[in-house]
């Protein structure tokens, strides 16, 4: 059985020993690098299947790294590590491109199901896109393969990350309807907490960017209840 590879990007040497120990007694193949800079490289040659991200990174701190990985790929898993307390800074990590997010000190048995999770939602995209490569959604001008997380207009395509085509598809089957927030962030995220919500506001705007082509596609948010696709 092939293993799935994890990129752990860590300064802190002994926790990423500790954290990589772990990955491995659950069958994971894993590369560690301690600072940006290696980390960026190491993910270009090793295409991990994961990557683990702290924050507070020397020469490269971790969103830059984040955000350099989404303009090669928009697929791969990434969660970040952090020390901050600041929501600001967690939603800038998301912002780049992140999709879940682990604060320090945390279990190591949290951090693996949470690795766990994010794989399997993987497996579930590729799996889904090799049965079914015409699943397509429409609104205004735009068609949305969910199975490829692709979404197109007028010939131009955009590279969905997996919780932006998880998001606008649940937005396009409530299409002119509420979609409450709570539905939404159980659906999407699983949990409907604070640092969640404020996620799922990140990604709204991430979305309105891409269906900015046609004028007739919006999304309104409905005040403290949710988000409403129109078009």
């Amino acid at each position: 059985m092939i293993k799935q590879k994890i990129l752990l990007v860590e300064d802190e040497e002994v926790l990423a020993m500790v954290v990589k120990e772990t990955l491995e007694r659950f069958n994971f193949d894993v590369v560690v690098s301690f600072n940006g800079v290696e980390g960026w490289t190491r993910f270009i040659y090793e295409k991990p299947d994961c990557c683990i991200i702290d924050i507070m990174l020397p020469r490269k701190d971790g969103i830059s790294l984040v955000a350099d990985i989404r303009k090669v790929n928009v697929h791969v898993p990434i969660i970040l590590l952090t020390s901050r307390v600041r929501t600001e800074d967690v939603l800038k990590g998301l912002t780049a491109g992140a999709d879940d997010y682990i604060k320090k000190p945390f279990s190591l048995e949290e951090l693996i199901l949470r690795v766990k999770s994010l794989l399997r939602r993987s497996d579930i995209h590729t799996a889904a896109g090799a049965l079914s490569l015409s699943e397509d959604m429409t609104i205004g001008s735009y068609s949305l393969n969910y199975s490829r997380q692709e979404l197109t207009c007028s010939g131009k395509t955009y590279n969905l990350s997996e919780k932006e085509a998880d998001l606008l598809k649940l937005l396009m089957e409530y299409k002119n309807n509420l979609l409450d927030r709570h539905t939404a962030l159980i659906k999407v995220w699983g949990d409907d907490n604070i640092f969640n919500s404020r996620s799922m506001d990140v990604y709204v705007t991430r979305i309105r960017k891409y269906l900015a082509d046609d004028a007739t596609v919006q999304i309104i948010n409905i005040r403290s209840k949710g988000y409403k696709l129109i078009g």
